[in-house]
């Protein structure tokens, strides 16, 4: 059985929407590669997405833990304080308190004592007063009688 000429046209013509299919099947292979390249790459861009997200989490957690530990240093420091306050500085404030009165005291004295002085001050300018309007008074007795 030989094939004729003819034969083999009809069997290129039969064979050639097969060729196609396979032409149009290497062109969507072709961008079946490129998609999965493309896939490829991002898959790799989410992996270092990823990494710098544990990374962020991570320094998170470290500051937190810087924040935490500058929390307790603020306690021990105001717990400090306070002690400070409820054993030193009140007890000296109780004893200027105190030493405050003894000046208190002492000045009132000494006020009694200016007050008295002033008071004296204020008879004696009367005094003189009244014994410049006595003087007065007998030079003008003496100036009639004489």
């Amino acid at each position: 059985m030989a094939l004729t000429e003819q034969d083999i046209q009809a069997i290129a013509q039969l064979i050639q929407p097969v060729k196609n299919d396979m032409q149009d099947m290497k062109v969507d292979m072709q961008n079946m590669k490129v998609d999965m390249q493309n896939m490829k790459v991002d898959m790799q861009n989410m992996k270092v997405d990823m990494q710098n997200v544990k990374d962020d989490i991570k320094n998170v957690k470290n500051d937190m833990q810087n924040v935490k530990n500058d929390i307790q240093m603020l306690s021990n420091r105001t717990t400090n304080i306070e002690l400070t306050l409820e054993n030193k500085t009140n007890h000296n404030i109780q004893l200027l308190a105190e030493n405050h009165l003894n000046l208190v005291d002492k000045l009132n004295e000494a006020i009694k004592v200016q007050d008295k002085s002033i008071l004296f001050e204020v008879h004696v300018s009367g005094l003189r007063s009244r014994v410049e309007l006595l003087e007065k008074d007998v030079a003008e007795i003496k100036s009639r009688i004489a």
